[in-house]
């Protein structure tokens, strides 16, 4: 005989009820994170509470890796020596010439007036682990809040432009590559200085520039720097190659796509490099806090 409770002590609403009800407070929060950032410093909390069990749980593969590297046999040293030895030699000459352009780069804005370059600081950071996220193209990093991080500071390594800050936790930061499809980035081609909008296409190594007529002049193999225009990047570093380009006279745009310069799946340590928080004032906002001022004497007049 099976046994079942009386009506009497059944309590409390159905299962449905419950359902419809977590799911409205959830999205009651995501809007409010969204749209008020309400959220952000519990998750800063959240972070710190669980940083001391993402160090403990990064001990097994630091410890496997520095095995790793203690095996490395010393014909595969010796052979790394001489190709750095060589390409150090081949660079410094390449840094002698810079210097010098550096120098008559400089004395040419101080004779034209211009404003003097912006450079931004930076530090170096490793990489923690990839976001657990699937469908995201995320990294976590060793440098947080307490080391100065902001959230859009741009992130790149020896090779280019890897991505920008996301999220910042006290001791961690979680990085957007420019991979990841929520990332646009203006770019500007080396070869003739003609400006787009690259667009991550959510996977690894693949991008792609969108809205650039048929006919526009790029061709396979063209390197594309950040212009700089949005403020968000410093201009000149390397983003990605042309891969391919489509052009179909059906459409009014081609299809380009392109692999990234940086090698974020190659290494263990980026730059991160300050944000547009200190940059300089951009000059639009000067002008529209002057209208706004003009508008508010005007309406007290009337």
């Amino acid at each position: 005989m099976e046994y079942s409770p009386l009506p009497f002590f059944q309590r409390g609403p159905s299962l449905v009820t419950r359902l419809i009800l977590f799911s409205l407070a959830a999205l009651v929060l995501l809007f409010a994170d969204a749209r008020f950032r309400y959220m952000e410093d519990i998750r800063g909390v959240v972070g710190a509470i669980l940083y001391p069990l993402q160090e403990l749980a990064e001990v097994p593969a630091s410890i496997a890796s520095r095995v790793g590297q203690y095996f490395v046999l010393q014909s595969t040293l010796q052979r790394d020596n001489a190709q750095l030895s060589q390409e150090a030699f081949v660079n410094a000459t390449l840094l002698q010439k810079q210097e010098a352009l550096l120098v008559e780069n400089e004395n040419l804005r101080e004779l034209l007036k211009l404003r003097p370059r912006f450079e931004p600081s930076a530090q170096v950071a490793e990489i923690l682990y990839r976001a657990r996220d699937p469908f995201v193209r995320k990294i976590v990093v060793d440098k947080g809040a307490t080391d100065g991080v902001t959230e859009g500071a741009p992130v790149i390594d020896a090779s280019g432009l890897v991505g920008q800050v996301h999220r910042v936790y006290p001791w961690a930061s979680e990085v957007a590559l420019i991979s990841d499809r929520e990332q646009a980035i203006p770019v500007q081609v080396v070869r003739n200085g003609l400006r787009a909008v690259i667009f991550g296409l959510g996977y690894d190594g693949a991008l792609e520039v969108r809205f650039m007529p048929v006919n526009a002049d790029i061709e396979k193999g063209d390197l594309l720097v950040t212009s700089g225009i949005d403020g968000a990047y410093p201009s000149g570093l390397p983003v990605a190659f042309v891969d391919s380009i489509e052009r179909n006279a059906a459409y009014a745009f081609a299809r380009i796509t392109c692999r990234p310069a940086s090698g974020v799946g190659s290494h263990r340590q980026v730059m991160m490099l300050a944000n547009a928080d200190s940059y300089p004032e951009r000059p639009v906002a000067a002008e529209r806090v002057t209208r706004k001022s003009a508008i508010g004497e005007q309406g007290k007049a009337d």
